[in-house]
Parts: structure tokens; sequence; C-alpha cells
């Protein structure tokens, strides 16, 4: 198969052989987008307007922390994932464990929600998308209601009905179930899963997106014929965890959990090892065996599984909770199917979650420095950043590359809508450099005079690894051509 430089040559005469004839105007990158129709050879109409830097909503003000003095009074900015999240302009507080979502990080979510639905599709998922607002009646009958406490938002209508703002919907996809009286058997598994936000009144809210007040999650409900079946599903699902978080580079441990206010027969947790985790791990260091301290008895240090490992005390990220429920929910809302012989049986069933916004900040917490924002290469908001030469630098008269060049990269299939160009070009490349990597596009393009030679050399920084190349513009397109996206 040819390489993505062989199949986009005869792309780049067509960028290049504009450049001898055209001359810089310092000031166009300043505030307005750039038409390239009538300058750029046969790409113009193609191409649209380069996606400036200057023109992203990302609010300088957050990069000190000024603004930040309403999050830190809500619950002690003391993690780096929500230092780096208000500093870069991410996200932005409203009120004690309530954000802003901003644009970039509106994209990163966006892309984890289709990476999500791609493995929830994979087994079998179907999604919908369910009220926000449960009624307090479908509760009372699950004696939550009363068993929750004061995490539950709870508010009334103009006539005295009773509402909760949803935490999770047991309740009311069990009711879904039981209102469809003609359920067969051949339709099951039923895996019916959503992705919207989750309301949870924290004591207190603290870390950012990690211990918030309101927060997207994905909640997965599955109803089988058996036993058998349901356990069959429910390692199904934690095997498409698994392949999940191995898709982001996050190194997530399943440990066996409490079942907690959810109930059930069986539980676990997929945790992300970190420092300022809430949760406290047992891991053995001789087998595979590890669980939340919950689940284990106080004081012990040998492995109850293998017997001869030493359990080994760590902290974690709750960033997936999966539970087998049994008939715990659906015995109360009468969800049945008709078996073979047309009676009505109670379905066994399962509950999935994944913490969404959490798992957003949780890998910006492990993987990031302490002054730069590292994502998952498939959830970086923008894959390539272009850097133009300073404005009244000798290498100025290169300026207008980078703009053919953002043309030409969006030319590639993975990376349209993945290309920005930052036009600052009153700021040092410095600067601009340090902008880069603070808010983590995985692929800084500097262009200098290098790129003007006769076998032009692009300098590529790889953010991942801390990694500066030189490049001919074949060897650019070979790079960038294999990026994975979303």
């Amino acid at each position: 198969m040819p390489s993505m430089a062989t199949l986009l040559r005869p792309c780049w005469p067509k960028l290049l052989s504009c450049l001898p004839r055209t001359q810089v105007n310092p000031g166009r990158c300043q505030s307005s987008p750039v038409r390239l129709d009538s300058r750029v050879g046969g790409l113009g109409s193609a191409c649209r307007s380069p996606l400036l830097v200057s023109r992203l909503f990302q609010p300088s003000n957050l990069r000190e922390s000024k603004d930040a003095a309403l999050d830190i009074r809500a619950g002690e900015m003391t993690c780096r994932s929500q230092k780096l999240m208000l500093q870069g302009g991410l996200i932005h507080p409203s009120s004690p464990g309530c954000y802003c979502y901003l644009p970039a990080t509106v994209r990163a979510m966006e892309k984890l929600v289709r990476v999500i639905d791609q493995e929830m599709h994979a087994i079998g998922g179907q999604k919908l998308d369910m009220p926000s607002l449960c009624s307090a009646e479908l509760w009372r009958r699950s004696e939550r209601w009363s068993l929750m406490g004061n995490e539950l938002f709870r508010l009334q209508d103009r006539h005295g009905a009773e509402f909760c703002l949803g935490p999770t919907h047991e309740e009311a996809v069990t009711d879904l179930l039981a209102s469809q009286g003609t359920l067969s058997y051949r339709q099951l598994p039923l895996l019916l899963y959503q992705v919207t936000r989750k309301f949870r009144d924290e004591p207190k809210p603290r870390f950012g997106l990690l211990r918030g007040r309101e927060f997207y999650m994905k909640d997965m409900y599955s109803f089988d014929a058996s036993e058998e079946a349901a356990h069959q599903t429910y390692q199904a699902v934690c095997q498409a965890y698994d392949r999940l978080f191995h898709r982001l580079g996050l190194r997530c441990v399943k440990v066996q959990a409490d079942t907690g206010n959810i109930g059930g027969k069986l539980s676990h947790e997929f945790q992300l090892p970190a420092d300022v985790g809430e949760d406290t791990l047992m891991i053995c260091g001789n087998c595979d065996f590890s669980a939340n301290t919950e689940t284990v008895e106080p004081g012990r240090t040998d492995c109850p599984q293998c017997h001869s490992g030493v359990l080994i005390e760590s902290k974690g990220i709750e960033v997936g909770h999966t539970f087998y429920l049994g008939t715990k929910y659906s015995t109360i809302f009468n969800a049945t199917y008709y078996n073979a012989q047309n009676k009505p049986v109670v379905a066994e069933m399962g509950c999935f979650g994944l913490g969404v916004t959490r798992i957003l900040a949780a890998a910006i917490e492990v993987l990031s420095s302490e002054d730069a924002i590292r994502w998952p290469g498939l959830l970086a908001p923008y894959q390539v950043c272009i850097l133009p030469p300073k404005r009244g630098s000798k290498a100025e008269d290169v300026g207008s590359l980078a703009e053919d060049l953002c043309c030409g990269l969006e030319e590639l299939p993975n990376l349209k809508g993945e290309v920005v160009l930052d036009d600052r070009t009153q700021l040092t490349i410095g600067k601009r450099l340090k902008d880069a990597s603070r808010l983590g596009y995985p692929y800084v393009i500097v262009i200098g005079q290098s790129a003007m030679e006769e076998q032009p050399q692009f300098e590529v920084r790889c953010q991942q690894n801390e990694e500066t190349m030189f490049l001919s513009k074949e060897g650019l397109l070979d790079l960038l051509g294999q990026v994975e996206t979303v």
C-alpha cells in the first residue's frame, strides 16, 4: 500500500509553487481569518480558512489564580489537573462543584464520547437519553429516596409533586422496560446506555472535575434472561472497559468493590492509580488480585487469592464502576420478559458506569507535568499547532508557508478540523511554544528559514515524548498521516 506521503505528494507542488510569488502582510493574522482562495494554487476551492489561535475562546485571565479564587474557596486547588485546566482556560468555576466546560474541553469530551460509543456499540449497546428530572415515586418504590440521604438534589414542581435530579437511573430504566409488556427472550440481552449530566450534592466538592456536584457520566443497564447470561454480559462490558482504557493509554486497575447504595451481588471499580486519588486500594504483587480496602479485612496484608503474595497499598481515582444487580430492581418494578414457553420471567440486570468528565481530568492528572497538559492522544482537542515566525524576524518571509501547510494538512483525512495556526506573530516563538506545551497539542510544527531551502525541513515537536525532529515534507506527511483520531 502506498504511503500517505505518496498519495498526497501531488498537493505539495501546488502548496509550495506559490511561495516565491507571495508577499507577506505582517498584519493580516491579527484578528480575522485569512482567505486562501486567491492565493493557494489548485487547493483554494478545497481549503477553508485556517483555524486561528487568536480566535479560540480560552480566556487568558484564567492563567493566574485571580479568577480561580472561587474554585479555591469551594474546595482548595490542590491537584495538578484542576490547576492546569483552570490555567489553560479549559474550565471556569461557576459555583462550588460546578463548572463551565470551555470549547477545548468540550472537543475533548466529545471525542471521548465517540470512543465510548464505539466500544459500547461493539458489544451491542443501544444509546438512549432519559430525563435528568426523576420522579420521587420511583425512588420511593426502590427505597432509595431515603437511603440516598442528602446526596440527592430534591425539588417540587408547582403542583407539589416531588422529583430529584438524577445521580443515576436504575429506577427510570427499569420502569421503562417494565412498561414494554411484550419483551421477548429473543431480544435479550438488552444493553441500554446514555451519556448525560448527573447530579450529586457532594458535602465537599474538590479537585475540579474529579469530585463535582454536576458531571457527565456514561451509564449502561443490561437485561438478561438468566444469571449465567448476566455474568457473560458483565464480563463483556468489563472487557470493553479494558479496551477503552488501553486505547486511551491509561493504566487502569480493575478492583473488587463494595456495591454501596446501588446494591446487587457483584461489583468492580476501574481505578487509575494516582496520589491524589480518594480511594485506597490493596494490590497483590504476586497475582492479579486487587481490591478496594472497603472489601478487605482490616489489617490484612496477605493476598486472599494466592495466599503467598503481599498486599501493597495504593491510592486510586475511580473512573468506572460495574455492578451485577440480579433482580433487585426488576422485581420491584416487574420488569419481565416472555421465555420460550411464553411465560413471564423477571429479568436479570447489570449496571455499568464511566465517569466521562472524571476520565478527562484523571488522564490530565496522571499524564501531565506540573506546568504542561498531556492528553491521551485520541482526546487532544486539536492534534497539530503550527507556529509561523515572529513578525519582524529574519524568517518572516516564510510566514505564508504556515497557512499553506495548515491547508495541506487539513487534506489528510485524519486531520480534518484538527489543525490550528498560532497567528499571534507579535509573540516570540518561545512564548508560543510554551503556550502550546501548556495546552497539550500533541504535535507542534515550527516554521523557520529551513522550510524555504531547496529541500525544506520542518521542525516538529512531539509533545507526548518531548522529542524534536526535523522532517522533509514527505516525512511530515508520513508522520501525521498515521496519527489516530476519532
